[in-house]
């Protein structure tokens, strides 16, 4: 039973990767192109809002909280089907992407 409600929080933990992952490259193609339309702040502000929930349960994915019940694992993508390097350095990976984007954005609405 312990792997079955594992199999099903790493399948949850995954789609909701690939989301932010449709988030952030959405928020930087539309600045690179400079098509900053309203799905661009809805974009940062799910951001944003991910990061708040990360900074709120102390640097960690309320998922990988719940999937630390049903595994002793240390590797760091237990929780998530991803590489184990990705799950490693998610975190930097995607925030200096979402900064590089929120950089441009700064610099297409300065520049205009």
């Amino acid at each position: 039973m312990k792997i079955d409600k594992l199999l099903i929080i790493k399948s949850i933990h995954t789609v909701v990767w690939l989301f932010f992952n449709v988030v952030i490259f959405y928020l930087l193609y539309a600045v690179i192109i400079n098509n900053i339309d309203h799905w661009v702040w809805i974009c940062v502000g799910l951001v944003i809002l991910e990061g708040m929930v990360l900074l709120l349960f102390k640097m960690f994915c309320p998922l990988t909280i719940i999937a630390r019940k049903y595994s002793n694992s240390t590797k760091d993508n237990f929780d998530i089907f991803l590489p184990n390097w990705l799950a490693k350095y998610n975190k930097i990976i995607y925030t200096s992407i979402f900064l590089i984007a929120v950089g441009l954005l700064v610099y297409r609405l300065m520049s205009k």
